[in-house]
């Protein structure tokens, strides 16, 4: 099976290619589906990967996973997809100005990120990738954690993962917010989720604030 059949269904009207919102998403929400293709089945993993935008380019996604794991092998110069999920929420039609001409929905923001594996195993360079991870989820912290173990544990942990790049040859962005909808039906929408009882509600409800009402003239 070629990657380029896997293909992300996305209508005009929730398609976007603003750069700044497809690096938020990635950036909050760093835990990806990473799908290799292939003949049989497809190779799939669960790992997070922090994206590096190139100058001029569309960069690349940096990451690990275990020495264990088949998969860098099966993807190593192949074309993979890295599937980023952001928010996403139900969406009932009671919200809506005419609810009993509507039916139920989900809204949701992910992005695909297709680029070409390439195994990283050198220790110096698998150290920055991690490096580069650690600092990212660590960082913030009052005390982050550092790599301080003693060298041949280090060396031990080292050997027992691979880590890669993926060089983004392509960016597939879909925001499903309501955007087919009237502005009082996205209102609504927006006010219903805020209401839900769940954190990924209200995630979804920020979402459509920023990136389907924002500066949206519509009635």
């Amino acid at each position: 099976m070629s990657p380029h059949t896997m293909t992300l269904y996305t209508p005009a009207h929730f398609r976007t290619d603003d750069r700044a919102a497809i690096a938020e998403l990635i950036r909050d929400h760093p835990f990806a589906t990473l799908v290799t293709p292939d003949a049989s089945e497809p190779t799939v993993s669960h790992l997070p990967l922090l994206w590096e935008p190139g100058d001029g380019t569309d960069g690349m996604l940096v990451g690990h996973c275990a020495r264990a794991n088949p998969h860098w092998q099966r993807a190593q110069g192949r074309e993979s997809i890295a599937i980023f999920h952001g928010p996403h929420a139900y969406v009932s039609p009671s919200w809506y100005a005419e609810p009993a001409k509507a039916v139920p929905t989900w809204n949701y923001a992910s992005v695909h990120v297709h680029g070409v594996l390439e195994v990283i195993d050198d220790a110096t360079a698998k150290r920055r990738v991690l490096d580069t991870l650690v600092q990212r989820f660590e960082g913030s912290r009052d005390t982050p954690w550092t790599f301080s173990m003693p060298a041949r544990e280090r060396d031990a942990m080292l050997a027992a993962i691979v880590a890669f790049q993926l060089r983004v040859t392509r960016l597939d962005a879909k925001f499903k917010l309501s955007q087919n909808r009237s502005r009082r039906d996205r209102e609504g929408v927006i006010a219903g989720l805020a209401a839900e009882p769940y954190a990924d509600a209200h995630a979804t409800a920020d979402w459509m604030r920023r990136h389907a009402l924002a500066g949206d003239g519509g009635t």
